[in-house]
């Protein structure tokens, strides 16, 4: 019983899965909050609305990661046999029952969320991502840039979909005073930064992913981009989005952000030690890379920096 709720916790990607609990609630609880509290309106979103975005983007995201492993069983033999669960510790048939269940229960949990919220917007958000991570399971995972652009715009719709929440309870609540306010341009401003953030290191760190799994991909003809462009013009194209992340970063620290520039500054030391430093290591280790486990190391970095990234919000909130 104790080896089945392994396997299981394995197959969900617990540690991924937390990582989406935690990036909503500090979307939430230092990002909208203080945003709400600076323009005088105080927190619009109640506890139980928050565990219900919490549950639906984590099941969600569950059963995204389990129909993954459904459709990979072919790759994941060739690329990492070691950590194949879907047909060595959990049937395909019953690995498609997770995978309904979880996704369904997260649209469920979803659906309520936008009925009490009103918003048409979010109860669509809800619907088509599984089906948008199913066909990438199945299909679009395998075409050229396709796959990693979907996941870096699902990773994105997470802080999106808080501001999405909050506005939409705002116009429920202040429906009469709302347009004479900045509040949603600040809400989807601040929010829409960090799922820019996101975006791009998602972005990263997928194409990283396919350069370690690139011996599968071959063999199953998949067309990713170290498959098509080879490992040179792969590193070439990361090292590009690396330099453009590091450039807006640059941006939103000099002209934006409401902190003081020096070095003195928490959120100065915070962005040069916290992000960039990593992300020229990932740099670094990128091109130093030559086997698969090279790469599981750089796109590791890349992770970290994600996760750094997302405890940044709670700098934010010293400069509102």
């Amino acid at each position: 019983m104790m080896e089945q709720f392994k396997n299981i916790m394995q197959l969900v990607r617990w540690s991924n899965l937390l990582c989406l609990a935690m990036l909503v609630w500090l979307m939430e609880k230092w990002i909208a909050v203080p945003v709400l509290n600076h323009n005088l309106f105080g927190e619009v979103i109640p506890g139980y609305m928050l565990l219900l975005l919490i549950v639906a983007v984590v099941l969600i995201a569950a059963g995204g990661f389990v129909i993954n492993d459904y459709f990979d069983v072919k790759i994941d033999r060739l690329n990492r046999p070691d950590e194949l669960i879907v047909t060595r510790s959990i049937s395909k048939p019953a690995a498609m029952q997770w995978s309904l269940w979880l996704s369904g229960t997260g649209v469920l949990c979803g659906l309520v969320m936008a009925f009490l919220l009103r918003s048409l917007t979010l109860g669509i958000l809800f619907v088509l991502v599984p089906g948008l991570l199913w066909f990438y399971s199945s299909s679009y995972k395998r075409l050229f840039m396709v796959g990693n652009l979907i996941v870096a715009f699902l990773t994105a719709l997470v802080p999106t979909a808080v501001a999405i929440a909050n506005t939409a309870q705002l116009r429920l609540l202040y429906a009469s005073i709302l347009p004479y306010t900045h509040l949603e341009q600040d809400l989807y401003a601040w929010l829409g930064g960090f799922a820019l953030f996101a975006f791009l290191l998602t972005w990263i760190r997928e194409v990283i992913k396919d350069m370690q799994s690139q011996m599968g991909d071959r063999e199953l003809e998949c067309h990713s981009m170290p498959v098509v462009w080879g490992e040179t013009g792969t590193k070439i194209f990361v090292t590009v989005l690396i330099v453009l992340t590091l450039a807006i970063l640059g941006h939103l620290w000099y002209h934006v952000l409401p902190f003081p520039v020096g070095w003195t500054s928490l959120s100065t030391r915070y962005l040069a030690l916290g992000i960039v430093t990593p992300m020229l290591c990932a740099l670094w280790l990128l091109w130093a890379a030559k086997i698969p486990s090279d790469y599981k190391t750089c796109q590791q970095v890349i992770r970290f920096t994600m996760i750094i990234g997302m405890l940044y919000s709670i700098c934010v909130v010293r400069g509102l």
